[in-house]
């Protein structure tokens, strides 16, 4: 290993290195203690990694460069001929959006300059809380409140550790909390498709209660709890398959709450008008504020999804799911999201980013495409342009909002590979119109 003096002089990186809290981007909630080694450009998780961590920081990237139709090209060419693509384009389609802030701000800019629409890839999700949100409110926790002081955790949904590996760990059963008003033994109810309770186990979990069902039955469940909760008599023997004698035992265990919590990610209530069980998460929150504390916290934002929403309402004044046509940005749910576009054939060209991991693929499609995109991301076809980016957080340095929306925090650069920025490669597109 060289001298650090010698290695600034020349540039140089050292061989060897050792990272300390670590934020990783490739989960909403942003762990940011984990402890990563880097010997001769290879990653190495050394603690507080989960299978989602590891698989993202210690993937081997394969060697790729900037392409136009499937011919290698330099970058400087492939800019000029994406900046060609989208001045020569009506109604340009901004999706994936898997970046960090700054490459979503730019995204945001270049949307606006070519009068296009920007959507993120799983905005289907957040608009299950969305809509509850524009229609009825609700009153939600942060990862730290729940942490540290819940000592009632309802889950619903199905199993969430795919998406959130490490929830239970560091949420419902950390080694230590802030104050110290953290419950000795919490009880944990897991409503949905649950595949065992022993996900749940932890020194600071007490009871496990599991009530499984479809995530379909969910918000029925839910129902029927707000109504015994309301001193109603129900006729029926069962909710979503579940004893009415169970649900009765759950509201026992909400009247007793100091501090409840009901959990869910909206990627997990993937079932038609899912909107529904998220209402009726809300209201259960609000009937029983009226005599306690009680809260919601929703998790997801995987792929820079938060990042991506909470820009578009910086820049915008909206959501995800605008237009720049009119040459303002134009709100519309329906009529803008991209997917649905794609598959109808009402844009002309498609912009996608994703430059976090390799599964955020783009949509089949006829139309010209540009990618922006870590290298081996899975693409269905070869698109018209394809530019290599950086990892945030892995191969450069970024920034990305948790999943409870209240923080942003930094990402490091690893020195994983040397990649271009997608906010760097944007903002030359744009200059380059």
């Amino acid at each position: 290993m060289q001298d650090s003096n010698a290695r600034k002089s020349t540039g140089m990186r050292a061989s060897h290195e050792l990272f300390k809290n670590v934020a990783c981007p490739f989960c909403g909630m942003l762990c940011d203690d984990l402890e990563i080694e880097r010997t001769d450009g290879a990653l190495k998780v050394l603690k507080n990694g989960c299978g989602r961590s590891v698989a993202g920081f210690e993937r081997k990237l394969p060697p790729s460069s900037p392409k136009i139709r499937g011919k290698e090209v330099t970058l400087a060419e492939a800019v000029k001929e994406a900046a060609s693509l989208i001045g020569r384009a009506s109604n340009p389609l901004f999706g994936g959006l898997g970046t960090d802030v700054e490459g979503m701000r730019a995204a945001m800019a270049l949307a606006e300059r070519a009068g296009g629409v920007v959507d993120h890839a799983l905005s289907e999700g957040q608009y299950r809380n969305i809509r509850v949100l524009q229609s009825t409110g609700w009153t939600t926790s942060t990862l730290t409140e729940t942490r540290n002081r819940a000592d009632l955790i309802i889950v619903v949904g199905s199993d969430m550790r795919e998406l959130h590996p490490r929830f239970f760990e560091r949420i419902v059963s950390p080694p230590d909390s802030m104050f110290g008003v953290t419950a000795p033994k919490r009880t944990v109810v897991l409503i949905g498709e649950v595949p065992d309770r022993k996900v749940a186990a932890g020194a600071k979990v007490g009871e496990v209660v599991a009530l499984p069902c479809m995530v379909e039955q969910v918000g029925e469940v839910l129902g029927a709890l707000r109504a015994r909760l309301r001193g109603f008599r129900l006729a029926a023997k069962t909710a979503g398959g579940i004893p009415i004698a169970k649900i009765d035992a759950l509201m026992e265990h909400c009247r007793k709450a100091q501090y409840g919590v009901v959990v869910w990610a909206p990627p997990t209530l993937d079932v038609p008008h899912a909107e529904l069980t998220v209402d009726q998460i809300a209201g259960l929150v609000k009937d029983l504020n009226v005599t306690q504390r009680f809260a919601g916290l929703s998790l997801g934002g995987n792929e820079g999804a938060m990042s991506a929403g909470a820009v578009s309402t910086w820049q915008s004044g909206f959501p995800l799911r605008i237009s720049y046509a009119s040459g303002s940005p134009r709100f519309d749910p329906y009529r803008n999201a991209i997917f649905r576009m794609v598959i109808e054939g009402e844009g002309d060209l498609l912009m996608w980013i994703a430059s976090i991991s390799p599964d955020l693929a783009p949509p089949s499609t006829d139309m010209p495409t540009i990618v922006l995109g870590t290298p081996g991301l899975r693409l269905p076809q070869e698109p018209t342009v394809f530019i290599p980016v950086g990892t945030p957080g892995v191969d450069e340095k970024g920034r990305l909002v948790r999943c409870d929306s209240v923080v942003s925090l930094p990402l490091k650069n690893l020195h994983r590979a040397e990649l271009p920025h997608v906010a760097d490669v944007l903002k030359s597109i744009e200059a380059a119109l």
